[in-house]
């Protein structure tokens, strides 16, 4: 266990609100730009989102990124010029390969109950790919308490694939004194999606904090309630 750990608290994220959408930014993101928070390692974007009923986001293009979307709670539709539709509910993993570009929707289309999901993008080891789209229900793997692996551009045993070989996305859902190693990689970002959790050496972390660590993992993460983590393990950072 080494490396250095940056803590970023939920309150201190930029925000975009509408109307129908409260978003909180880890980086840089549309209006918020700050040259010094444009990304960690490969993870380009984790966008914390709520989604009013009978609302979303109308028909807009991607390109070359690697977007994977995590529904916590509502259900969220999808729409892509490439011919896929469907609904995304808490525990299916999804995974949106731009690529050489591709139209989508996303839409909360309940009339009465918000969507709140976290979307996060990875940049593709290489430019110019086939535009992609992939899911996978792994709700029952996450009832144990451990670590899932979500997301993989290396695993074979990933739920989904991603087009970057160094990164890996893993989630975890806890109950109180369930206890989590954190991978030890080069980059890793953990994010509290919901609940209360404890990092060995980093304290207490609340739903919405962030942690970037760099040069090294493996630090104990324990759950002191009901609490959903989102970790990614980084072998390189953008440019590198």
């Amino acid at each position: 266990m080494a490396g250095l750990l940056d803590v970023r608290r939920a309150a201190d994220r930029a925000a975009t609100c509408a109307t129908w959408l409260n978003s909180r930014h880890s980086f840089s993101f549309n209006d918020y730009y700050d040259p010094d928070n444009t990304h960690h390692g490969l993870l380009l974007v984790n966008n914390d989102d709520i989604v009013a009923p009978a609302s979303g986001f109308d028909t807009h293009p991607h390109r070359d990124a690697e977007i994977v979307t995590w529904v916590l709670s509502g259900a969220l539709s999808h729409r892509d010029s490439i011919g896929n539709a469907g609904v995304i509910h808490p525990g299916l993993a999804q995974r949106m390969s731009a690529g050489t570009g591709i139209l989508h929707s996303e839409k909360n289309e309940s009339a009465g109950e918000p969507v709140h999901f976290i979307q996060m993008w990875i940049t593709p080891d290489t430019p110019g790919r086939t535009p992609g789209y992939q899911q996978h229900d792994i709700g029952d793997a996450l009832t144990g308490g451990a670590l899932v692996t979500v997301a993989s551009g290396s695993d074979p045993d990933a739920a989904i694939t991603i087009g970057n070989s160094g990164a890996t996305l893993y989630a975890a859902r806890l109950q109180a004194d369930d206890r989590i190693e954190l991978p030890d990689a080069a980059y890793v970002h953990l994010f509290v999606a919901v609940g209360h959790v404890d990092l060995e050496g980093g304290g207490a972390l609340n739903t919405g904090d962030a942690v970037r660590f760099t040069g090294g993992g493996g630090q104990r993460v324990t759950a002191s309630g009901p609490s959903e983590v989102l970790i990614w393990e980084m072998h390189t950072r953008l440019g590198g």
